[in-house]
């Protein structure tokens, strides 16, 4: 991190934490650099189990947050979320027939499937009010906003990467 405070990297390091430099590298992310450390350390058996949760990812700066979407979009292989007071964002990949189980008591009942990186030919969904079915989607075209939640498990295939996000509700 970059931007970090001399007292607070002299604070870990006294706790021996292990201090790793990339300030030199301005190419990339925060976000970047500490993905890339926990995928580079995380054997390849325990990759496939993996959960990166960041918290604060969301709502602050617009262009810190299309940088840590496009961190997701990077490392597609790795379960990613990102996540803020008032809803979380992960990458559905093309790769994958996906089914997102819903926990109703945290998060819901709005939610969104955005086509990242190409527009999507064909995306297909259940467990939502407004299901698609093969349905194109696209920047300057439709895109899945604004949608609800109405069963526990959403089913979605499409044909690009999607971004899903879905609110997190208040206690």
């Amino acid at each position: 991190m970059d931007s970090v405070r001399q007292e607070v990297k002299d604070f870990y390091a006294k706790l021996g934490t292990k201090i790793v430099d990339e300030s030199y590298d301005q190419d990339t992310t925060d976000l970047h650099k500490c993905v890339a450390y926990i995928h580079d350390c995380t054997p390849n058996l325990l990759k496939s189990n993996l959960c990166i949760l960041v918290a604060g990812a969301l709502g602050g700066r617009f262009d810190h947050e299309i940088g840590n979407i496009n961190v997701l979009c990077r490392f597609s292989t790795m379960r990613i979320v990102l996540l803020s007071d008032d809803c979380l964002i992960q990458l559905l990949p093309k790769t994958h027939r996906h089914e997102i189980h819903i926990q109703s008591s945290v998060e819901g009942p709005h939610c969104g499937l955005i086509p990242i990186g190409t527009p999507s030919a064909s995306t297909t969904t259940t467990g939502l009010q407004w299901d698609l079915n093969a349905t194109e989607m696209r920047f300057g075209g439709l895109i899945s906003t604004s949608n609800i939640v109405k069963e526990e498990k959403i089913t979605v295939l499409s044909d690009s990467d999607l971004l899903w996000t879905i609110s997190i509700k208040k206690p």
